[in-house]
């Protein structure tokens, strides 16, 4: 969905969005999440400050004249109220609205820390609602094995190496997408483009290198029409997310697992977790591979298994003592 706020934007709101965009180097989809995130709560504010129509279709309320006296006027009671209008009205879990709070923070912080139109900043204060914590979910090493040995057919060393570079270097399915055959280096290292457009390399391993060899072999070339894409669909294009996604889902189908809720990021999800559990990879080192920004999104995959837990239980020396007779 394209989404213009330069159309719908009032200039305040433009300015953030577009130093979002230039300064920040957000990716364009997410500076539009932002602008739809900020636009729901401008129309909220309208409606609950009675600047609407009463009948007005939430979805028509403009929000282009909003001006910096609208903007002084927002407090952290608005916020909360909004907050509340997005959990009983739009029914919205606690992780979406976090992500909008955010997004309200972010601008607020905006005009009142770094271009002063504000002399304080109103929602400094607001706190994010709490996200249920949950483990992320992951394929064993078994079901990973036996993803991979599913693959087959016409585009099988394609397939194959998607697979492997998904589960050996937890690439984000966009990520996956954007590789171009020339970040495949010459010292066995894979340039990345992730999230913000911020760089990052990961070295292959020997199943990756073995993976990738193989599918370059049969890699089309004549008709290509981006010539410089690493994967390319069965139309000589450059392979999309979607397509991506698509290939990921018919595997998992084939093994059993499309309906319990596996996806591309649970490939990634898999990644950190072997890594972390069967390799022992320090979760500082593996935040640099998965492109985290923040340490602690690394640490949800500190988790351990049940079975680890079994194992550590009965690796105690006092296991083995029991009550004399």
């Amino acid at each position: 969905m394209a989404v213009k706020f330069q159309d719908e934007a009032f200039p305040i709101l433009k300015e953030y969005l577009f130093y979002q965009q230039t300064v920040r180097q957000r990716s364009p989809k997410t500076v539009d999440e932002y602008f739809l995130d900020l636009r729901t709560f401008f129309r909220y504010l309208k409606v609950y400050r009675g600047l609407v129509p009463k009948d007005a279709d939430f979805e028509d309320i403009k929000i282009d004249d909003i001006d910096l006296d609208f903007l002084k006027a927002v407090d952290l009671n608005e916020a909360y109220m909004y907050m509340d209008f997005l959990l009983r009205e739009r029914e919205l879990n606690a992780s979406s609205r976090a992500r909008k709070c955010s997004s309200l923070k972010g601008f607020f912080k905006f005009i009142s820390k770094k271009k002063h139109y504000l002399s304080a900043d109103p929602l400094e204060e607001l706190e994010l609602p709490k996200k249920k914590k949950s483990l992320p979910k992951y394929l064993t090493l078994e079901q990973s094995i036996e993803l991979l040995n599913a693959v087959d057919g016409p585009y099988r060393e394609r397939d194959y190496a998607i697979l492997t570079l998904f589960l050996n270097c937890g690439l984000r399915v966009s990520e996956m997408a954007r590789l171009n055959y020339t970040d495949i280096r010459s010292d066995n290292t894979l340039r990345i483009l992730g999230k913000g457009n911020k760089e990052r390399v990961v070295y292959l391993n020997s199943a990756c290198l073995d993976a990738i060899n193989d599918y370059m072999s049969v890699r089309p070339v004549d008709g290509v029409k981006d010539k410089s894409a690493l994967f390319i669909s069965r139309n000589n294009n450059r392979m999309s997310v979607k397509t991506i996604q698509a290939l990921v889902y018919k595997y998992l189908e084939k093994i059993g697992l499309s309906a319990q809720g596996y996806s591309c990021h649970k490939l990634r999800h898999t990644a950190a977790t072997l890594m972390y559990q069967h390799g022992g990879v320090d979760v500082r080192v593996l935040k640099d591979i998965l492109g985290h920004e923040n340490l602690g999104t690394t640490e949800i995959y500190t988790h351990l298994s049940s079975e680890q837990m079994k194992n550590a239980a009965e690796s105690n020396p006092l296991s083995k003592v029991h009550k004399k007779d």
